[in-house]
């Protein structure tokens, strides 16, 4: 049922203190330990950053970037990178690379990447593991090299290392759902990704409480107060009166009442989103067909979170809790979040991955289609800690963990939704859904 809860005012109020160097070095060393190769050679670029910013703090602004570990540890960048690298991560070699520049810079100096990669120590006969921005399961492959990295960094460690080398694809030691160092976060990790959690959380609010027939998408989309945090994913704001386009970029288009709209804004530790109708009420039908088991599904998907759950089990929950329902959902009903947007995910039909502890996780059940003029989404971050990292994150930062703390009973006192001990909720208020935005204190509660 639909009743008022205004939104809590609990905060934190001061960013957190930046990882240190010695973390971003210890991360570099795990990486080396777990590839069990003579040197990893890790890639990124502006769009796929994620894997270099988690290990020593460095995303790619322009260009592509390399960081090779090894008996040594080398960072390969282009023209643009040699003055911007030196402020981030642990004390790295720097080598300048200027294939990875952009196209007309200048190439005259260091053209090769092959040769910087000998320059730094590739030799015949060594062990090199690649790690890209994703890997590809047994059923999509028939060679286990290296897929999700470019082909011309492939040739050169080959030449580097006189044709000999043994390449294998270690991306899996970063993203593996369980075992990949970015599905396993400490509480320095999780106390920064709260900060970028809570700050995509306001800004989608003040969406939603600011946007109003007559404006455009862009000036609705400019009520969230944007102050430069680095986006995980593009910026997304549409109204339609038919079906929104969910991933669709703000536009000219002007907000009409009774607009199906949405919104979702992403960064560096977590993505909020909301979609509804622009308009004080739904109709009685929709809310009883689509919104209420969805939002029944949303208390069962939270209140089945704990350590030790399967990824399948808590698909057949949400699975389950659907079936009587006119839609499924659209992807995952959750999945891993980190510097980037989506990592991976435990939530697969049938996964026997464990739920486990340092796991930043998004609630995203999607609908795959609501009624023409609806939209229908809600989506918000939670952390997963048990009792040793939960007094980790409490010591690190007691501020937020009174407000943690002052989140959960609000979901279950407001709301209605009980998570165990480990559940950690990272938006203002997860789960608080209201389906007509002009009345955005009006919200579902179980």
């Amino acid at each position: 049922m639909l009743a008022y809860r205004p939104m809590p005012t609990f905060l934190s109020t001061t960013a957190p203190q930046p990882l240190s160097a010695a973390l971003y070095e210890a991360r570099c060393a795990a990486l080396k330990a777990a590839a069990g190769c003579d040197w990893v050679v890790v890639y990124g670029d502006r769009e796929h950053s994620a894997d270099l910013t988690f290990l020593t703090n460095f995303d790619p602004r322009f260009e592509e970037a390399i960081l090779v570990l090894g008996p040594k540890h080398a960072f390969i960048v282009g023209n643009e990178g040699v003055g911007y690298v030196s402020m981030f991560g642990p004390m790295l070699e720097v080598h300048l690379s200027q294939s990875l520049g952009l196209m007309g810079q200048d190439r005259t100096q260091y053209p090769r990447l092959s040769a910087v990669l000998q320059s730094i120590g590739l030799s015949a006969g060594a062990t090199v593991g690649v790690v890209g921005w994703k890997y590809l399961e047994p059923i999509e492959q028939d060679e286990p090299e290296p897929a999700y990295v470019p082909a011309m960094l492939l040739a050169a460690i080959r030449k580097a290392c006189g044709g000999t080398a043994n390449i294998r694809d270690v991306t899996h030691c970063m993203t593996h759902p369980t075992h990949g160092m970015r599905s396993n976060n400490d509480a320095a990790q999780l106390v920064a990704f709260a900060w970028g959690a809570q700050r995509a959380a306001l800004a989608v609010d003040r969406i939603v409480r600011g946007a109003r027939p007559g404006m455009s998408e862009h000036h609705a989309v400019a009520q969230m107060l944007y102050e430069g945090d680095p986006l995980s994913c593009h910026l997304m704001m549409s109204g339609s009166q038919t079906h929104v386009v969910g991933l669709r970029s703000p536009s000219t288009r002007m907000l009409q009442l009774k607009d199906a709209v949405t919104t979702a804004v992403g960064f560096r530790g977590g993505l909020c989103c909301r979609a509804g109708v622009l308009a004080p009420t739904v109709d009685a039908s929709y809310l009883d067909t689509y919104v209420a088991p969805y939002m029944q599904t949303q208390k069962a998907w939270y209140e089945a979170l704990r350590v030790g759950i399967s990824g399948g089990d808590v698909h057949a929950i949400v699975m389950q809790s659907l079936a009587g329902a006119p839609y499924e959902p659209a992807l995952n009903p959750g999945h891993l979040g980190s510097v980037d947007e989506w990592c991976h995910t435990p939530i697969r039909p049938g996964s026997a991955d464990p739920i486990r502890s340092g796991m930043l996780i998004q609630c995203d059940i999607i609908p795959s289609q609501t009624p023409a003029g609806t939209a229908l989404n809600c989506e918000d971050t939670v952390a997963i800690a048990d009792a040793p990292l939960r007094a980790a994150i409490a010591a690190q930062d007691p501020e937020l963990w009174n407000v943690i703390q002052a989140r959960r009973e609000y979901l279950h006192d407001a709301i209605g939704i009980t998570l165990a001990a480990e559940v950690l909720p990272l938006s203002l208020a997860n789960a608080r859904y209201a389906p007509g935005w002009l009345q955005p204190d009006v919200v579902w509660v179980s």
